[in-house]
């Protein structure tokens, strides 16, 4: 590792952006690094020269890219197109400039959207590629899925040391609260936030029967760091909560509701998809390396989140 370090982070003022950050901050290890923290303001990565201009000004030793058009489970059916060519483009362009201006190591995030929707369970880093993926969200996934074929396509090629990290549902601070358009436990909060607020009945999409491991984002931060700092594989890693920690989206809004205080009435519409019903992921590889991590107890990440939603509710992404 060369004595300059700069570190660029592709959407790093999003969820997991800012995760990395507050982590960073507060690590007197990375205290002699560069960080750069991009938002879309400082350049659209789906354009090349834009992408090739922010290279030039940082010139980065190290990228964490995290950039992606993201939403949840409806807005990806609705825009499978969309969220392919995008995601395309942002990825081909990012991975291109790492290779172009001699970057010493990229980590890039995946989604467990990625796996086969008809698979054995838990899934693992083996299984990626040995089946389609959920229909609800093909267009996401595939994109997503390219980014583990370059990299080894850079290694063998290039010698390029490229690698990706795979996160379960992540959930925390700085999310987008949308709740037509985001993920489930940003858009429950803000859900569970209206029904106090206003009276009324506190609506879930679903049964609520679905299971989902959820990471909260300062755990996932400081496993990501972890992996730019240690881990050298091109092979991907799984990173999340073990599989007992499994819960139901039923489970998630009675969570939201207790953090909320909400004392009314919680229904589940059930003319409303479910998804995919689970997509549990064993952890044994990042447990062969960090069998002693300690991930926050979803409890106590649930009423950090909503304590800082509800303190912030003017100026959050919703």
């Amino acid at each position: 590792m060369s004595e300059r370090r700069v570190v660029l982070v592709t959407g790093g003022t999003g969820l997991y952006g800012m995760a990395i950050r507050r982590f960073v901050e507060s690590e007197a290890s990375e205290a002699g690094a560069t960080w750069v923290f991009l938002s879309s303001k400082d350049g659209d990565l789906r354009d090349r020269r834009a992408t090739q201009a922010i290279f030039e000004k940082h010139k980065p030793t190290h990228v964490i890219h995290l950039a992606a058009m993201v939403g949840g489970l409806y807005a990806n059916m609705a825009k499978k197109v969309e969220f392919y060519r995008e995601n395309m483009l942002i990825n081909d362009n990012v991975m291109e400039c790492c290779r172009v201006f001699g970057v010493s190591k990229l980590v890039s995030c995946l989604s467990t959207c990625i796996f086969p929707d008809k698979t054995t369970y838990p899934i693992d880093e083996s299984m990626i590629h040995t089946g389609p993926p959920h229909p609800s969200n093909e267009g996401y996934a595939y994109a997503k899925r390219m980014v583990d074929v370059l990299n080894r396509c850079y290694a063998d090629e290039y010698g390029c040391k490229f690698t990706s990290v795979i996160p379960t549902n992540i959930f925390g601070e700085h999310d987008n609260f949308s709740i037509q358009g985001g993920h489930v436990v940003p858009g429950l909060i803000h859900k569970c936030y209206l029904a106090k607020r206003d009276g009324t009945d506190f609506t879930v999409w679903g049964s609520g029967t679905p299971l989902r491991q959820f990471i909260y984002s300062l755990d996932l931060a400081k496993l990501t760091v972890w992996v730019l700092n240690e881990y050298d594989s091109t092979d991907p890693i799984i990173l999340s909560v073990d599989e007992a920690a499994e819960v139901s989206i039923k489970d998630v809004a009675l969570m939201i509701a207790e953090a909320m205080d909400f004392k009314g009435k919680i229904v589940f519409d059930t003319s409303k998809a479910d998804g995919q019903y689970k997509k549990t992921a064993s952890i044994d590889k990042l447990r062969t390396f960090l069998p002693d991590f300690r991930f926050t107890p979803m409890k106590t990440a649930i009423k950090s989140s909503v304590d800082w939603f509800v303190a912030n509710y003017d100026a959050v992404r919703k």
